[in-house]
């Protein structure tokens, strides 16, 4: 199993723990919407299409409720078989590149939301993948910013996520710097650069 997979099932475990109606880092969403998101993500493309054309947005919405109907444990089910054999993401090398950091997040997003959540044990290979994949969305998620944005793990590995006259640099465990790239205020990273040209990369990331 990989860290796709391993999230993937701790965090329908964690589903299961709290119930629908639990919150999320997410603004506005419970752990019910959450589910229906990833549902949604995974298993009705003509759902996500509702998203993008105002035509079918009507039907996205019908798509959205039905699943929000269901019962608790046949949602979580859902999301705990993954996505369906005619999907690419449900190939393992798809589903690691693409649903790592996808499911790392999400599960960070329900375990901050509780007030008696700690820190997971540092795992190897999990900060490994999830290095990875910044270094595939760095570019993404910061293209945008007006400085410079370089992305620095303890071991002194960095990602140029932006280039720019200044720079300012992040520091932390790849899966706390994942974290700030999806725009999680529950990221434990520094910076290190000007004041303004933090607070400018800080308010692209809360634009998002």
């Amino acid at each position: 199993m990989g860290v796709a997979s391993d999230e993937r099932q701790q965090l329908c475990d964690l589903f299961e723990q709290l119930g629908p109606d639990a919150p999320t880092l997410c603004e506005g969403w419970t752990t019910r919407d959450l589910a229906v998101h990833l549902v949604v993500r995974e298993r009705r493309p003509d759902a996500l299409a509702g998203k993008l054309l105002k035509s079918l947005a009507e039907r996205s919405g019908r798509i959205e409720g039905e699943l929000r109907a269901l019962p608790w444990p046949e949602l979580v089910d859902q999301v705990r078989q993954g996505p369906p054999k005619w999907n690419p993401m449900g190939l393992a090398g798809v589903d690691e590149a693409v649903n790592a950091a996808e499911f790392y997040v999400h599960h960070e997003d329900v375990r901050r939301a509780q007030p008696d959540w700690q820190p997971r044990p540092s795992d190897p290979v999990r900060e490994e993948a999830l290095w990875k994949s910044l270094g595939r969305l760095a570019r993404v998620f910061y293209g945008r910013s007006p400085v410079g944005v370089v992305l620095r793990r303890p071991d002194g590995t960095e990602i140029a996520a932006k280039s720019g006259p200044r720079t300012v640099r992040i520091s932390g465990e790849p899966s706390e710097l994942i974290l700030h790239a999806f725009s999680r205020r529950a990221a434990k990273v520094t910076f290190d650069g000007n004041e303004a040209d933090v607070l400018a990369v800080e308010d692209l990331r809360r634009s998002f």
